[in-house]
């Protein structure tokens, strides 16, 4: 794993990385952000006027509250979200240049010869 992370570092990928670390960061406030913010209290008007927040059970003394660990697992499931589409489009985005740096293949000499004498055959016939 040490060998693979020393070939990215070899390639000049670090630059990348910090940009990735900074995206994914900055991405991750953001659905955290929206998802307290905006759908956890639009799920809770749908369901009825719940408030993700104060929702609690009693168990015996205890009263626990999971609410936010709805809310966290609603978060942790658009982050995942969030990041699956941002490795996705880094990949698609390097297969697209990892085509453009292949040149085309050149073209086959027999086409042309081919071609040549199809040519010529229909001079003749003419």
């Amino acid at each position: 794993m040490f060998a693979e992370f020393r070939k990215f570092i070899a390639k000049g990928n670090v630059i990348d990385l910090a940009v990735a670390v900074i995206l994914g960061a900055a991405f991750t406030a953001i659905v955290t952000s929206l998802t307290n913010d905006i759908i956890m209290p639009l799920i809770g008007l749908i369901l009825g006027g719940i408030d993700f927040t104060t929702l609690a059970l009693q168990v015996g003394e205890a009263t626990v509250a999971y609410g936010l660990f709805i809310q966290a697992i609603i978060n942790f499931l658009l982050i995942a979200l969030v990041l699956f589409f941002m490795v996705r489009s880094i990949n698609k985005m390097q297969e697209r240049s990892k085509k453009e740096e292949t040149p085309p293949p050149p073209p086959d000499p027999s086409d042309e010869v081919r071609l040549l004498t199809e040519i010529r055959d229909l001079l003749k016939k003419s």
